[in-house]
């Protein structure tokens, strides 16, 4: 990443620090990158007007001067600046400042002008990134307000805003609704869907005298609650705080360019000044100066980033921003949400358990279905997916019975689908309950109870192979972190082949097991796809969110979004990633290595009387070495197949 790259990215981060990108902020990035695009087009004008008609000269240089005008104000600001507050950042800055009055003043108008609109557009790259962090705290924050249903001393419920409540509040919570703060349960049970907070997909059971928290939606049953925090002190608003942390906790990346850049200012002054000093020539004085201007450098980074960028999007994987392209080629642990991530998320059938005697499977998944249907539980939901809707059971008198299950009359007789209290409450001889890590259903019909179904989070089918992959990238060390129990949690590790769990996990914990991680001097990749993953996903080197059932806060908090969810595209983000490093190392070295050839040329003398002229020309095809070379990555492609990867670069 080139030094004014850099420089970009430390002044939109200061603002994020303190708060978000103003509007007055955004609208100046617009204007930069409208000048730079009317720039661009007078600057091509200009240039096909010289070609076309060479014998008006005037008319070419009119619109050159202009193009190089536009955009002269921005990239002389910024040089001042770092004139002002000397930093690493701002040598760029200062060398194309330079080269820009050096250009004028040896006519060489085009140069002029192309160099600060390659600035601008490098600028836009770096703010791309900065908006995403934003879109994240906001998307956390619309969680946060919701309304509440406050029960006054005198037995009344009022519509309240969440945020005007205090702890000892007595609220109701009806099905559908969103926990409005952290709470204890004073009366009812229900099932609440805590994957916004917890990430667990199978719903939480809850009842009297049990704690809940903020953000969670009630699927069933009516709740009383007593407040017990709110607003900071909640869950949810230490997500947000500490997000806002981890955000500023991010490392600057100082660059090898950057620590050098110093030096090669110096150099070039130096060089300059000695060359007019032997030759007394201003213009090959200023051919150093235009020639030295690191244009391939300053494009030798965006260039093989957008190119990166491109070529990921068409595998599937959407990156903000490119310093986590060059981040990626240097991961060395893997840290792994489970649910959502490693499995699919939702319940699925995972076995057909005590059937009675006589009954057969395939009729007793469609009496299962044709019950599920009756109800919005998610256990249920489940279940009535097993069978088309046309083939369900015809059915009457539907009773659904609040957090036990459903009851309902056909044609062999009653039925019911639900929970073992539930027959007990029938008085139906049950078998005994398996011993199962999920959610289990029973199902009777005509007083006979039929069998147990078993629910369970099943594993996505390529998360073995993909993380095998990731090892031999050399991602040995993985770590599966889930807010899920440590019996479900350690069954899934086994199945893809992970050896370290920690279980049982809330936010906070994430973070601090990422955190743990870095401390060790390990480089980790974050994967996960719920707002308790949002966290982890900031504070790791790098954060991968899964893009087709991930929460919207998740997505925007992290790096990296699989727009399938396919875990195979972890591989090809890293191959790909040192792929792109590979291609900027070399297109530093042709930046640097063919720039102080054309340096050294000036200097002797040997590009003759229209030396800066010739050096311009020089120096503007080592920027398109750059770019052509950063243009062979976009044709790298990786092909997925089931049961392995095919790789096709075409070179």
């Amino acid at each position: 990443m080139s030094a004014h790259h850099c420089h970009g990215h430390q002044h939109a981060h200061t603002h994020l620090t303190s708060g978000l990108l103003t509007q007055s902020e955004r609208r100046t990035a617009a204007r930069q990158l409208s000048l730079a695009m009317l720039a661009l087009g007078l600057l091509a004008l200009g240039l096909v007007w010289r070609w076309l008609a060479p014998e008006q000269e005037g008319v070419s240089q009119l619109l050159l001067g202009a193009a190089s005008l536009l955009v002269a104000v921005p990239v002389l600001r910024s040089a001042w600046h770092s004139l002002r507050q000397p930093s690493l950042h701002g040598i760029t800055d200062q060398l194309i400042g330079l080269a820009m009055l050096g250009a004028w003043a040896t006519g060489d108008l085009a140069t002029a002008a192309l160099l600060p609109i390659i600035m601008i557009f490098g600028h836009m790259l770096e703010e791309r990134s900065v908006l995403g962090s934003q879109e994240a705290i906001e998307a956390l924050g619309r969680l946060t307000r919701s309304h509440a249903r406050r029960i006054g001393a005198d037995g009344q419920v009022e519509e309240v805003d969440n945020a005007s409540l205090a702890p000892g509040d007595q609220v109701e919570v009806r099905a559908g609704d969103r926990v409005p703060a952290d709470g204890r349960v004073l009366d009812g049970q229900a099932s609440l869907d805590t994957a916004p907070i917890t990430g667990e997909a199978v719903p939480l059971e809850v009842a009297k005298g049990m704690d809940i928290y903020g953000g969670s939606i009630n699927l069933d049953g009516l709740l009383r609650v007593e407040i017990t925090r709110v607003g900071d002190d909640s869950t949810l608003g230490k997500v947000i705080a500490l997000m806002q942390r981890a955000e500023q906790a991010k490392p600057p990346i100082t660059r090898l360019l950057e620590r050098h850049a110093g030096r090669y200012l110096v150099l070039v002054l130096l060089i300059a000044a000695v060359t007019w000093f032997i030759t007394s020539d201003a213009q090959a004085m200023l051919a150093v100066l235009v020639a030295a201007c690191p244009c391939a450098l300053v494009l030798a980074a965006p260039a093989t980033a957008v190119a990166g960028i491109a070529v990921a999007a068409r595998h599937g994987i959407l990156i903000r921003g490119s310093a986590f392209l060059e981040e990626l080629a240097d991961l060395s642990s893997l840290v792994i949400d489970k649910t959502g991530t490693l499995t699919y998320g939702d319940l699925r059938l995972h076995s057909v358990v005590g059937l009675a005697q006589d009954a057969s499977q395939p009729a007793a998944l469609r009496l299962a279905a044709s019950l599920g249907a009756a109800s919005s539980h998610p256990v249920s939901r489940a279940l009535a997916a097993l069978v088309p809707h046309d083939q369900h059971v015809p059915m009457a008198e539907i009773h659904e019975r609040q957090g036990f299950g459903v009851v309902a009359s056909t044609a062999e007789g009653d039925a019911a689908l639900g929970r073992p209290e539930l027959f007990r409450q029938l008085g139906l001889n049950v078998p005994a309950v398996p011993d199962h890590d999920g959610p289990i259903a029973g199902l009777a019909l005509n007083g006979r109870f039929l069998a147990w179904l078993l629910l369970a989070d099943n594993v996505r089918a390529e998360s073995a192979e993909a993380m095998q992959q990731l090892r031999e990238l050399g991602l040995q060390r993985q770590l599966l972190l889930t807010g899920d129990r440590r019996r479900v949690a350690e069954a899934i590790a086994a199945q893809v082949g992970i050896s370290r769990v920690v279980a049982e996990a809330l936010p906070e914990d994430k973070l601090r097991q990422v955190n743990q991680e870095l401390e060790v001097g390990f480089r980790p990749l974050v994967v996960g796809d719920g707002i308790n993953d949002s966290l982890a996903l900031k504070a790791g080197v790098v954060g991968v969110a899964m893009g087709a059932g991930g929460a919207d806060i998740a997505l925007a908090a992290a790096d990296i979004v699989l727009i399938n969810g396919d875990l195979r595209r972890l591989g090809t983000c890293i191959r790909l990633s040192r792929e792109c490093r590979r291609t900027l190392q070399v297109n530093v070295l042709i930046g640097l290595g063919w720039t102080l050839a054309i340096v050294l040329a000036a200097a002797f003398g040997l590009l003759g009387a229209a030396g800066a002229m010739v050096a311009a020309l020089l120096h503007n095809l080592s920027t398109l070495l750059v770019l052509t070379n950063a243009g062979r990555l976009l044709r790298y492609d990786e092909r997925l197949v089931e049961g392995g990867t095919s790789f096709d670069v075409r070179q």
